[in-house]
């Protein structure tokens, strides 16, 4: 197979310096607030984004340093296969996060729902369209116990 190279398009600020401060969905946290700063060649890309209330976010796990085929989620000490949990811990560490955008200004976006850490590189932010990404009748494996009263 042909070798990929990506290269970050910016950086996340985020007020997470530790991975043991993040939430493990930045839902969970929605008052905490971060931001994009993206490099200027690209800043024109974020043209009509802000017309969206959430976007997805594609960024790169920079501090893991282990590749795992299964992992123990934060909220089991079950293991888990890698392609069914999100642990950073997995082949070419790529990491999606659903923001709240809160405005965006020259080659910063400002968000909220933060769940990544300082310095985080970004690969990609895609617009969260409710048509395309919401499914009706989706299941959720393992993680459906922990939120059976919840809808």
């Amino acid at each position: 197979m042909q070798e990929i190279i990506m290269r970050p398009i910016g950086i996340v600020h985020s007020p997470y310096k530790q991975v043991t401060d993040i939430p493990i969905q930045g839902k969970f946290k929605p008052e905490v607030e971060a931001w994009i700063e993206l490099k200027k060649e690209y800043s024109r890309g974020l043209k009509d984004l802000d017309g969206f209330s959430h976007a997805i976010m594609i960024y790169y796990f920079h501090n893991s340093q282990k590749e795992s085929i299964v992992g123990k989620p934060f909220l089991e000490d079950k293991e888990h296969g890698i392609f069914s949990i999100r642990s950073p811990h997995r082949p070419n560490h790529i990491g999606l996060s659903v923001i709240k955008i809160e405005k965006i200004e020259e080659n910063k976006l400002h968000f909220s729902e933060v769940d990544t850490l300082d310095q985080t590189p970004v690969l990609d932010i895609k617009p969260y369209i409710k048509y395309f990404d919401v499914r009706d009748n989706s299941v959720c494996g393992w993680i459906e116990k922990h939120f059976e009263n919840e809808e």
